[in-house]
């Protein structure tokens, strides 16, 4: 029963992925992709979060897996890697590259601290 629910918080995470980016997105006029920078690092964050808070399997599965593996998108991020790169906008590439894995990891470290400081 535990795939029913990395389902269900997959059915929330995909959509909130996609809005987000949407909604992200529209207010930049860069060819940065803020919008899956942005679920990315937050996507991070939560994941960290709920790492250093729940000690519930069922709710890590739902939230953690489900949600947080459907609304992070490491194949969106790689392809608009690639597109600026292919595009002539390698500034750009290397940034997002340096800076997602950077902001990423920092993002789960500070959702793991502060989970263990606010329910630990």
């Amino acid at each position: 029963m535990n795939w029913l629910l990395v389902i269900a918080g997959a059915m929330a995470g995909a959509p909130l992925r996609y809005l987000t980016d949407r909604f992200v997105q529209s207010r930049h006029d860069s060819v940065f992709p803020w919008g899956t920078f942005v679920v990315n690092a937050a996507g991070c964050f939560v994941l960290g979060l709920l790492t250093g808070a729940l000690p519930d399997e069922h709710l890590r599965l739902l939230l953690g897996t489900g949600l947080c593996g459907a609304l992070t998108t490491y194949s969106t991020f790689s392809y608009e890697t690639l597109r600026l790169a292919e595009d002539g906008a390698r500034g750009y590439a290397a940034l997002n590259a340096a800076a997602s894995v950077t902001c990423g990891v920092g993002a789960a470290f500070a959702g793991v601290t502060a989970g263990q400081a606010l329910w630990g």
